[in-house]
């Protein structure tokens, strides 16, 4: 089935309105190395730093 540009827009219009965007920058290479590793935990890109991010929180919350 084909994805139509009308379903394009609500999507995007669904994902500005559902979530903010963070831009992270990394050396050159080390985004394939960090999504390779990601792969080998069974999670996304996008899951895999979103998890790091929620673990490192609650380390901190723990420690104060």
């Amino acid at each position: 089935m084909k994805y139509s540009d009308a379903q394009k827009e609500a999507t995007a219009r669904y994902n500005k309105k559902a979530y903010d965007r963070i831009n992270v920058i990394v050396r050159k290479g080390q985004r394939q190395v960090i999504k390779d590793f990601a792969a080998s935990q069974g999670k996304s890109l996008n899951r895999f730093i979103c998890d790091a991010i929620e673990y490192q929180m609650n380390q901190n919350k723990e420690t104060e």
